[in-house]
């Protein structure tokens, strides 16, 4: 432990001079600019900003630049999720929930504060564990094969299903769409059509940035156009800006039990920031004693999964490092970078690049860091974003709607795509079904379509390989508790609403 901490002091000492403190300074603004403007992402950013690195002073402070736009689009995208309900970042879809609703109530200051506080802790406690047991975590994370990689999809659907916060029935049928939209395309095994009626632009899939934005951002717009008031699209009442003592206590238990999940999570290649929040949130309406306020303004619904998704990005950086496997899209692009610094991730780079691993690793406590400063008095400054006239706001966030999923691909198809699942989204938004759920399935299917096919070829087309796994079986046998205690409750709700019913009546 204490060579661990000296090697981490190591790596301060290395991210706190000038070059690299600049270095982290520029990829923190980057970042959360990145994650506030909807239509962009930490994966576009660093990608286009790769050639960039060839003029960099040294491999650690280009990859901190890098390594420093992820972390900070982790806060970023919180602002506009609850500002306008629009997630400006994929892992930021649940923070809408309820950060939004707060908004509404006129408590966007503390949902703000509690998202950036909570992103400073569970970064500080994730940069510490990484340095104690990461490489022991992604040594039994590199065990997982495709029987786990299916039970852990089917457990992250199962915990969509349950966001929905009504009817399981209802989520389940949104958590069946979202897989019939993620399956679209072509596939990749067969070289085979699927759910594309022949129609050229949906041949590569439908692609998740206008998807987001159609359903969130669209759909909100038209939503709110029906509001004869019209002053905003959320409430212009702001209120105190920092978390009372009450927001406290109910954030404080939060924050480390999402800490935690997204630390877990972020190990394990696959899992990522979105299924880490998720997990908090369902955690989090499970244990809590108001589950009904949930969906209405709850703060432990914001800072669980705020503190989950930094968490989570932080930890998949060990994965990365220590094992040369990207765990997602972005620490893919991290991976591209490294390779054109002339250097290899992997269990050798602890010999041949300690200054690397253990400087990237301290410079995300002091990115970190960096973002609580910069925020925290910035918190003001967007909750007056709630002022605005929706006569401006609304047709500025449909041009940078617009602009954003266009300049992804610089394809008009996808704006096509934006409107419709804009139109999607107000439907949605009429019948009171949440998006959340199909969009959790959206982002899952593949994963799930991918790893079944694998275990039924390791299993020779016997399905049973998925179950006698221990690790596997375990993780289904968790997800089908969720899914019964969901309907459990339900039924149990429903019949007890009918005995009140049937009281009043007599």
């Amino acid at each position: 432990m204490i060579e661990a901490f000296e090697k981490l002091a190591y790596g301060i000492q290395l991210s706190l001079e000038p070059s690299n403190l600049l270095y982290a300074l520029i990829g923190s603004v980057l970042g959360t600019l990145v994650g506030v403007l909807p239509g962009l992402g930490p994966v576009t950013t660093i990608a286009v900003l790769l050639p960039v690195t060839y003029h960099a002073g040294s491999p650690l402070g280009a990859i901190i630049m890098l390594a420093s736009i992820y972390y900070g689009a982790m806060y970023g995208g919180s602002t506009t999720s609850i500002l306008l309900r629009v997630p400006g970042e994929a892992a930021s879809v649940v923070t809408c929930i309820d950060g939004h609703a707060m908004a509404k109530k006129g408590r966007a200051g503390p949902a703000l504060a509690i998202a950036a506080i909570g992103s400073f802790i569970a970064g500080t406690l994730a940069v510490c564990a990484l340095a104690l047991v990461g490489p022991i975590f992604a040594g039994f994370a590199v065990s997982f094969g495709p029987p786990e990689y299916f039970a852990l999809a089917v457990f992250g659907l199962a915990l969509s299903a349950t966001l929905s916060g009504g009817s399981p029935v209802r989520g389940f049928c949104m958590v069946l769409a979202g897989l019939l939209l993620g399956l679209v395309g072509v596939d990749t095994l067969t070289g085979v059509e699927r759910y594309t009626f022949g129609i050229m632009e949906i041949s590569d899939g439908i692609d998740l940035v206008p998807m987001l934005m159609g359903l969130f951002g669209i759909g909100e717009i038209l939503h709110n156009l029906e509001d004869k008031s019209g002053s905003s699209l959320i409430s212009s009442k702001i209120g105190r800006l920092f978390p009372s003592r009450q927001d406290w206590r109910e954030s404080s238990g939060a924050i480390g039990r999402g800490t935690v999940i997204g630390f877990f999570v972020g190990l394990i290649p696959g899992g990522g920031a979105i299924l880490a929040s998720l997990m908090s949130y369902a955690l989090e309406k499970k244990i809590s004693k108001k589950p009904e306020e949930f969906g209405h303004g709850a703060i432990a619904g914001v800072a669980g999964p705020e503190s989950a998704n930094n968490s989570a990005a932080t930890a998949s950086f060990i994965p990365l490092l220590t094992l040369g496997l990207p765990g997602n899209a972005v620490t893919a692009v991290l991976f591209a970078g490294l390779l054109i610094q002339n250097v290899q991730p992997g269990p050798l780079m602890l010999v041949k690049s300690p200054d690397v691993f253990w400087g990237v690793i301290a410079s995300m406590y002091v990115g970190n860091f960096m973002l609580l400063i910069l925020n925290l008095p910035l918190v003001g400054l967007w909750v007056q974003l709630l002022r605005v006239p929706s006569w401006i706001l609304s047709p500025a966030i449909l041009l940078i709607a617009i602009f954003g999923t266009y300049s992804l691909r610089n394809n008009f198809a996808d704006v096509s795509t934006l409107m419709i699942f804009g139109a999607i989204g107000y439907v949605l938004r009429k019948a009171s079904l949440d998006a959340g759920p199909l969009i959790m399935a959206f982002i899952l299917a593949n994963i799930m379509d991918l790893s079944l096919r694998q275990s039924l070829l390791m299993g020779d087309g016997n399905i049973a390989i998925i179950i006698s796994r221990p690790i596997s079986g375990v993780i289904l046998a968790v997800a089908l508790i969720v899914v019964g205690s969901q309907f459990f409750k339900y039924i149990r709700g429903g019949q007890k609403a009918n005995a009140k019913l049937a009281e009043a009546k007599t």
